[in-house]
């Protein structure tokens, strides 16, 4: 009995050593962390951004960039405490994403910060993994058959359950949340797309999804990584699992668990001459293996992070924007009704004024707001500014969207007509790629670009036609952007709870 006290007792102290040792050397990360950031480094822009100070003036760090960047002669600013440099300049993002595109890759950093949720998934990789995955999306996402069967799969999910949800609400007079709809959509449509596989989301009893949520937390998680100050209180949360990070691990290992329940059950129903996009990347692997099963689950996660969370988020922000601009959604419904009401791939395809009010959304709204490349080896941006080898480079989308020097003097305003020639036959006028990264653009620019504005396009002039959207309360109502999720998509804070009100014939 004494030996067992004995060994109890020493169990218990070695315990409390080992828990001694991890706060002495997570208090040790955290003083090195002061020593080697904050007495060297002064400036306004690392102050505001270690103590969050920006907070009392900007809704979001979105805004706050927007401003440092404005206020920038070149468009371009250094975070020093994140090793970053920050740009909304055109030339830059043509010089990072075309003609220095291999000195500017993801980096193993970025690789490192996502790997627990992306793996080697085409997001989160370079060099030949990446070629490879992309040249087999780019066969499948291109062929007719594929974005045929997309279409079909949108307008039933559009009819069968997204209409159904809005009418509901409509007759019952009850809130409801857009934004968990359009995401709850947005999942029934990839999955189906993607893997062949219905989750139901959208039933009229609203189930709870635990992939769907477990992939929120992951994502929300995997994205509070990239805006730590160091990687070493991140990487010693991981190594304790303590934290943020014992509730991301909890998070993966069940979207890990579903994705591939989502495998298995594509294997037993067979690929044969399915069409959906993982039964073809399994004919084409001809995937059985332990190595080949990881390779789809990232291909899985990938896919649900494109097709669903920029789908909802872009949905959400449309919805929002349009609750405040009645005119816009009129000339919309005038833009349907003159095709005749009735909907194809074909006519959605010739309305070039609801294309327009699509991206001027994203414009002011991009579902993905900011992204990463690491400089290779030591490089001068075109507008004169040298960044380090290994050091980080981010484009900002969001802020690029409210420059004045890309868009002009009503850079804040709604304004889709900026988006068509002139004339009473306007038709859709894209921009740069470079000006409008929202698809990012050169070599990895999105293949799914066409498939998630079909999708958009596709709610968009349904609901419209058939509903008026009034958004309840402050949040993003006012002329100001609504409070936004640290994640790696926008996602509003608190929701978008709106009353639905059919329009009057």
């Amino acid at each position: 009995m004494d030996s067992m006290e004995e060994l109890s007792l020493g169990a218990r102290w070695a315990g409390l050593a080992f828990f001694a040792f991890s706060m002495c050397v997570t208090a040790l990360g955290v003083i090195l962390l002061v020593v080697r950031r904050w007495p060297w480094c002064g400036c306004h822009v690392c102050r505001a951004y270690l103590t969050g100070s920006w907070r009392k003036e900007f809704t979001n760090l979105g805004d706050w960039y927007a401003d440092l960047l404005r206020r920038s002669p070149t468009g371009t600013v250094h975070v020093h405490v994140l090793g970053c440099t920050v740009t909304a300049n055109p030339a830059n993002v043509e010089y990072m994403l075309k003609t220095r595109f291999e000195n500017f890759p993801k980096g193993k950093p970025f690789a490192e910060i996502l790997g627990d949720l992306l793996g080697g998934g085409i997001f989160n990789v370079d060099g030949d993994a990446w070629r490879h995955q992309r040249k087999m999306a780019s066969l499948e996402l291109g062929s007719v058959a594929v974005r045929s069967y997309a279409y079909k799969i949108i307008a039933g999910e559009v009819t069968s359950r997204l209409m159904p949800v809005l009418a509901d609400a409509a007759d019952s007079g009850k809130v409801l949340d857009l934004q968990d709809v359009f995401r709850r959509f947005a999942f029934d449509t990839i999955c189906k797309i993607s893997f062949g596989l219905d989750p139901g989301c959208l039933d009229k009893e609203m189930p709870v999804s635990e992939l769907a949520d477990a992939f929120d937390a992951a994502s929300r998680l995997s994205a509070m990584r990239g805006a730590a100050a160091s990687p070493l209180m991140w990487r010693m949360k991981r190594f304790l699992n303590v934290g943020s990070e014992r509730e991301l691990r909890k998070a993966i290992r069940i979207v890990d668990q579903l994705a591939a329940a989502m495998i298995r059950e594509r294997q037993k129903l067979g690929v044969g001459n399915s069409l959906d996009l993982l039964s073809r990347f399994m004919a084409s692997t001809g995937a059985g293996g332990e190595d080949d099963d990881k390779f789809l689950r990232d291909i899985v996660v990938s896919f649900l992070l494109a097709g669903r969370d920029t789908v909802s988020s872009a949905l959400t922000t449309l919805f929002m924007l349009l609750s405040r601009h009645g005119d816009v959604a009129a000339a919309m419904r005038a833009e349907v009704a003159a095709g005749g009401g009735v909907t194809s791939y074909e006519k959605l395809k010739r309305m070039h004024y609801t294309h327009a009010v699509l991206y001027e959304n994203m414009r002011l709204f991009p579902p993905v707001q900011f992204d990463s490349k690491f400089c290779a080896a030591a490089d001068v941006l075109p507008d004169g500014t040298y960044v380090a080898g290994g050091e980080r480079v981010m484009y900002h989308p969001y802020a690029m969207g409210r420059m004045p020097r890309i868009w002009g003097a009503d850079f804040a305003a709604f304004t889709p007509e900026r988006w068509l020639t002139g004339g009473p036959d306007a038709s859709f006028a894209p921009a740069n790629l470079y000006k409008f990264p929202v698809f990012q653009a050169g070599l990895r620019v999105c293949l799914g670009k066409e498939l998630a504005i079909t999708e958009m396009k596709a709610v968009a002039v349904a609901v419209v036609k058939a509903f008026d959207i009034e958004v309840v309360g402050d949040n993003g109502r006012s002329g100001g952007a609504p409070r936004f999720v640290p994640g790696l998509t926008a996602s509003v804070s608190g929701g978008l709870p709106v009353r639905v009100k059919r329009v009057k014939s």
